[in-house]
């Protein structure tokens, strides 16, 4: 039996791992066996990574994760968990090889993914002109034509961040009407490089080795056409991964793990989330690793009070009550 087992192997994951291996609680990581690493695996540079001035590419920086994960005791296993069992004082996970491990806390950092439009070219092209993070891989666009799928906040804030790179920038949406906010409308609609394609949607990506355009349909009359590009974003939301905790954790409005305030604790002690898992708003590699952080320290203090671990026995709960400092 192990004491921590993290599933997920984002920035949160590793981080958390990282912080629980040099507390000497040898983590068990469970990654994707076809998407471990997470979504910054299909970023190319990231620039916005404290400590690589240069900037780092997504799976790079991925890999310096793991490495510094393993060099201090965390087992990475490549295997999908396909169902938990988090109802006794030892949790329990099965993997796709029906291969059964039990921890006495686990960290629950699997992350969200990206809708997707779930037409061919959009998988044939991501990487290569298709994007789901503005942040991420605006600056590649500078000086081009590029569109945004979606009419919600996410769109507007991507499409008006997008405008500091591109030359134009569509926002393709399939109604004749924006499901933003006001706020975030009126910054779109006023922004002088944003023009909108309404009642559209994208049927087809075009291009061979990068993107050229997309094929329209009209949702009001089924005509179609062609609009030259670039480059487009994808921005018609994110889904927590939580499928497997479905009943079992405390789900939040938006979908996410609920957790204690400011803390990593679900509703069900033992069982710490992290990550995009927990967050709606941010989505950054940065805030992830934060949050890896803090599992690792709240299943610190939890393993603590069960007499399991090195440090002073504390309740987690204590730690919410520091003060915050100035």
């Amino acid at each position: 039996m192990r004491k921590v087992i993290i599933i997920g192997s984002g920035p949160a994951g590793y981080t958390a791992a990282i912080y629980a291996a040099r507390a000497n609680l040898s983590p068990l990581l469970i990654a994707s066996s076809v998407e471990a690493g997470g979504e910054l695996m299909n970023t190319t540079e990231v620039e916005n990574f404290p400590g690589f001035p240069e900037g780092i590419m997504g799976p790079d920086l991925m890999t310096k994760m793991q490495e510094q994960a393993e060099k201090f005791g965390t087992e990475v296993v490549y295997d999908d968990v396909t169902a938990v069992d988090f109802s006794g004082d030892i949790k329990s996970i099965t993997l796709g090889s029906g291969i059964t491990h039990e921890a006495e806390a686990v960290v629950f950092a699997t992350g969200s993914a990206p809708r997707k439009i779930g037409i061919e070219g959009e998988s044939r092209l991501s990487g290569r002109g298709v994007s789901y993070c503005a942040t991420c891989d605006g600056f590649f666009f500078r000086e081009k034509a590029i569109a945004v799928v979606g009419g919600g906040d996410s769109a507007m804030e991507e499409a008006t961040f997008l405008t500091k790179f591109a030359s134009k920038v569509y926002v393709i949406h399939r109604r004749d009407e924006l499901r933003a906010s006001k706020i975030m409308q009126d910054r779109a609609l006023a922004n002088g490089k944003i023009e909108f394609v309404w009642n559209s949607e994208v049927v087809d990506i075009l291009g061979d080795d990068a993107v050229s355009g997309v094929r329209l349909r009209n949702t009001v009359d089924g005509s179609e056409s062609d609009l030259a590009l670039e480059g487009v974003f994808v921005a018609i939301g994110y889904d927590p991964r939580t499928h497997l905790v479905h009943g079992v954790l405390d789900i939040t409005e938006h979908g996410t793990i609920q957790v204690d305030g400011r803390t990593s604790r679900t509703s069900v002690p033992g069982i710490f989330a992290a990550g995009d898992v927990i967050d709606p708003t941010y989505r950054q590699a940065v805030t992830a690793a934060g949050s890896g952080t803090v599992a690792a320290l709240d299943l610190e203090h939890y393993l603590a009070a069960r007499g399991d671990a090195g440090a002073p026995a504390q309740d987690a709960s204590e730690i919410q009550d520091l003060p915050t400092p100035a």
